[in-house]
């Protein structure tokens, strides 16, 4: 099966090109990497690394996600990993796996499993994260322990889910509809340490943890509403 990894990316010059290097070859068909609009060389370091980066000038991560979608072809799978270097891009195969095997349509890579992982996000977003995975497990009847960014999808089951969010909901809404329409949902462990420079969009302050869980509560009640039939 095909597999694109797909990186939205923002300001991220000093961390991509340590991500981009090891990005397992065996493991990766397409690399594509998405400039949200960035002001420094992302997308020249990224280039320079090989990928294939697609300009996307909507701001916001589930338009950055869309464009790489779209840029994406005939994939498999489609992998999405943030490029700050918090993420370990050596387990992309972890989270194909299941896929590849027929086990699973939708995997999120959790943060939970290892203490030294969990530590590693900030207090206040660990806080924001497990009360979003639980609103969001109670309003679509499954069990999940993280809403991290680093996932693998199939293809056809991405499409069916007609994704509409443009911001930091689109790992929610991808969740919620997947499991409403019954697809295998699983959760494997990924390693997680703090971002390579610079400060987080989400959870480099108080202030802005807060802003995006009010915006990602507002897209759970949103999407926990939403029936498979449109009713």
């Amino acid at each position: 099966m095909k597999v694109s990894l797909i990186i939205p990316a923002l300001n991220e010059e000093e961390s991509l090109p340590g991500v981009l290097a090891a990005i397992p070859r065996n493991g990766v068909d397409d690399l594509i990497v998405v400039d949200n609009g960035s002001s420094d060389s992302t997308a020249a370091v990224a280039r320079r690394a090989g990928a294939q980066v697609i300009t996307e000038t909507r701001k916001g991560y589930g338009a950055a996600c869309r464009a790489g979608v779209q840029a994406a072809g005939d994939a498999d799978i489609l992998v999405f990993m943030d490029g700050d270097g918090s993420f370990s891009p050596a387990e992309i195969p972890q989270l194909t796996a299941p896929i590849t095997h027929g086990e699973a349509d939708l995997v999120l890579g959790t943060r939970t499993a290892r203490f030294e992982d969990t530590c590693a996000i900030p207090l206040h977003a660990r806080l924001g994260n497990r009360f979003i995975a639980r609103i969001i497990g109670f309003a679509s009847s499954i069990r999940i322990t993280d809403l991290g960014p680093f996932r693998a999808i199939r293809r056809a089951a991405l499409e069916s889910l007609r994704m509409e969010e443009g911001t930091y909901g689109w790992p929610s809404e991808m969740i919620i509809k997947a499991a409403k329409l019954q697809y295998r949902i699983s959760e494997v462990p990924v390693s997680y340490r703090p971002r390579t420079g610079g400060k987080s969009k989400v959870s480099g302050t108080i202030s802005g943890s807060i802003r995006a869980s009010l915006s990602i509560l507002k897209v759970t009640a949103r999407w926990s509403l939403w029936t498979p039939d449109g009713t």
